[in-house]
């Protein structure tokens, strides 16, 4: 600590407004010495991460009056974007319904409440509803709600929900009589997952470590018991998490156990409460697999779909098969098949071969069929599997649902029943509205339940989805994903927002937004870079992007925007570009790299203090994340790291204008980071562009929780962006 901290300049203080636009909070220096592998490091403001101290909440206000000054003349403006995104809302809607157990479950919007109301019906009968949930009452007096879990018991009595009231994903698990309404006594703190056994009195939920929100615990509890809930199972290994669910088939309890690197189940039968998990085969370094259920044999005295060739224990056995997802045989998946009696490794059957240049990313269980999540070519694709068919093999009894636009998302919808001959999926694109599908497995018949409605008079003619490839500096094709109006003028005159994340292997998918058409309507294109580090090329594109290779993720970007230069979409000065959390990190790297190159960044939560945050073992995620940025306690990825990391690199010169935004109770990515980075930025950037921070006091990672104040903070952003380019109403 420095000696002389007290004279240091003192935290803001009350201004008039016009005092807050000519002059920006100006937090005080108190230097922390960090002496790591021969590095000395002085980071001036890591006071802030005290958030009992009065002084901090002072400042995240001071800085909130700011912006508020800054940003006072566009709220006209915010107000006519806010109407008009409201506006293309059915602000009155409900969901399609899905079928479990014999009832209907949605749930139903009404104009002027923030939060649905979850219903349920028995059959078709459509004037029968039961109120489940309204999280509109359950919500009042908070600033922030959502709910987690929601599992109904199998007998349909009982329903075991969880919700969240900070903000910072510490979620309270609560039991539901839906016979009379009454809620059980019993309240659980910090759960993360939950499942019911079949006797519908007993349940298991996984709970989170107090300081680190590692989920490290399984417990049993026995409803309407005062004993103390036995521990089940405990996670010591930091790296790990755990989850617990029931299979669809009903018949047992999957505890799934995993870090970013590898993974191992352990199975109960759900008629078997009392008994103890056992191990599917144990974890190795680097080996991932998950399972699910099927009650049936392995079949493989006769050729088909399930037909293997190695030979292993009595394939017949009334516990069924695991159908086991492993990337043992490829970093892209296979599937594989065992009986439960004896689910030791040598006995996995290969189902469905590695395929190099397909991400086997998902695998659902039905009675007749198994539905495969695919991505190939930088696109995703649901297979269906008839697992009734003579065909000699599991591929060649299989196909996909075929999609015709350039770029899409598509995703498996809500399907809890074993025995459905139908798969629900969601499908969408740049320019279709988010639409839910039925597809019959046999007929390959889909029928569209519901697609988004979009008031106002969409016309989906109007708007153009493109597929375009960059080439980054290593020579790596990099796929884009954009959108714009037919008439909007590809001559380099147009605005453009590029939008980025490149981490732990999520794709950033191709959605609809009707919010989006109040930029693309004042002739803004939109575009996604899908770089290294992401999932959209499975898992060999995440690896390419993280730990060592993290800079991959940095120069893709940095060709994206360069390619849609380079082809007349937009130029440096109307580019804008966007990301959060770990997309946060990508915004400030390429912001330290190529600040001539944007002229505006919004950055949602921004991990931005990569270096300080992966030093500190006691924050949430930190050890966890060694396996996807380092450890910095080595010193190759130390400095890797520092090389980097936003914040360690500003520097005195010319930025960007920025956007920072960050919610208080945020428990991923701390508010502090995006403080400290703009604190520093604040005192070295040479430039008079805005630098903007807003903290949202009463919420979290996922920003506001009601759908109207969502819809106030998209405004903003809009407002701010379009001003700044130019475009005042």
């Amino acid at each position: 600590m420095n000696p002389d901290a007290k004279t240091a300049a003192p935290a803001p203080t009350q201004e008039t407004s016009a005092d807050r636009v000519t002059k920006p909070p100006v937090a005080r220096r108190e230097p922390v010495e960090h002496v790591l592998h021969g590095d000395r490091r002085l980071d001036h403001y890591a006071w802030l991460r005290h958030k009992e101290n009065p002084e901090v909440i002072a400042y995240l206000k001071a800085e909130n009056a700011y912006t508020d000054a800054i940003l006072k003349p566009t709220e006209k403006f915010q107000e006519k974007l806010y109407q008009e995104m409201l506006g293309r809302i059915q602000q009155t809607d409900l969901t399609v319904p899905y079928t479990l157990r014999g009832y209907q479950y949605f749930t139903k919007t009404f104009e002027g409440l923030q939060y649905p109301l979850y219903f349920r019906q028995p059959g078709t009968a459509f004037f029968d509803e039961q109120l489940l949930l309204d999280l509109n009452a359950l919500a009042e007096g908070h600033s922030f709600f959502s709910v987690e879990s929601f599992e109904v018991s199998e007998d349909n009595h009982l329903l075991a929900y969880s919700t969240d009231s900070t903000g910072f994903r510490q979620y309270v698990l609560q039991v539901k009589d839906l016979r009379t309404g009454t809620t059980f006594p019993e309240r659980f703190e910090r759960v993360t997952s939950v499942a019911w056994a079949s006797d519908n009195r007993t349940l298991f939920y996984t709970v989170e470590d107090e300081t680190t929100k590692r989920s490290h615990r399984l417990y049993r509890h026995i409803l309407g018991s005062s004993e103390t809930d036995p521990l089940i199972f405990e996670e010591t290994d930091e790296r790990f998490r755990i989850a617990v669910e029931r299979t669809r088939s009903g018949a047992f309890l999957l505890l799934t156990i995993a870090s970013h690197t590898a993974s191992e189940v352990r199975y109960l039968r759900a008629d078997q409460p009392s008994g103890e998990f056992r191990l599917v085969a144990p974890r190795e370094d680097n080996h991932e697999y998950y399972a699910d259920h099927h009650p049936g044999p392995l079949a493989a005295e006769h050729p088909g779909p399930l037909a293997a060739e190695h030979p292993g224990p009595p394939t017949h056995s009334n516990e069924g098969v695991f159908y086991i997802r492993t990337n043992s045989g490829g970093r892209t998946f296979r599937l594989m098949a065992v009986p439960v009696t004896d689910p030791r490794r040598e006995f996995w059957r290969e189902i469905i071969p590695n395929r190099p240049d397909v991400m086997l990313a998902g695998a659902e269980v039905f009675q007749t069929h198994l539905v495969f999540f695919e991505r190939e070519g930088g696109l995703p694709y649901l297979r269906i599997v008839d697992l009734t068919s003579d065909a000699p093999n599991a591929l060649a009894a299989s196909h996909r649902i075929e999609f015709a636009e350039p770029a899409y998302n598509a995703s498996i919808g809500e399907n809890p029943e074993f025995g459905a001959s139908a798969v629900r999926f969601q499908y969408e694109s740049f320019v279709t509205p988010r639409s839910i599908f039925d597809y019959d497995v046999r007929t390959r018949e889909r029928s569209l339940r519901k697609q988004q409605p979009v008031l106002g008079g969409y016309d989906a003619s109007q708007y153009v989805s493109e597929r375009l490839h960059a080439i980054s500096s290593d020579g790596t094709r990099v796929p884009l994903s954009v959108v714009h109006r037919r008439d909007t003028p590809r001559d380099g005159s147009a605005p453009l927002l590029l939008y980025g994340y490149g981490s732990y292997g999520i794709s950033v998918p191709v959605n609809f937004s009707s919010n989006r058409l109040s930029l693309l309507d004042r002739g803004v294109i939109y575009a996604v870079a899908h770089i290294r580090g992401g999932g959209e090329l499975g898992k060999p594109w995440h690896d390419a992007g993280r730990m060592r290779q993290k800079r991959n993720t940095f120069t893709d970007f940095i060709a994206a925007a360069e390619h849609l230069i380079a082809q007349r979409y937009t130029t440096p000065e109307k580019l804008v570009i966007e990301g959060g959390s770990a997309g946060g990190l990508l915004m400030g790297a390429v912001a330290n790299m190529r600040p001539d190159l944007f002229r505006m960044v919004i950055s949602h939560v921004p991990f931005v203090d990569v270096l300080n945050t992966m030093l500190d073992a006691s924050l949430p995620l930190t050890i966890g994340e060694y396996e996807e940025w380092g450890n910095p306690q080595i010193a190759e990825d130390y400095f890797y790291m520092k090389s980097y990391c936003p914040y360690t690199n500003l520097e005195r010169k010319p930025c960007p204008a920025i956007l920072a935004k960050t919610g208080l109770n945020d428990s991923q990515v701390m508010y502090w980071e995006p403080a400290k980075y703009v604190a520093k930025m604040r005192a070295l950037k040479t430039d008079s562009k805005p630098l903007l921070l807003k903290t949202n006091m009463g919420a979290g990672h996922g920003g506001a929780s009601g759908r109207y104040d969502y819809l106030r903070e998209i405004a903003l952003d809009y407002a701010f962006l379009l001003t700044q380019l130019g475009i005042h109403s």
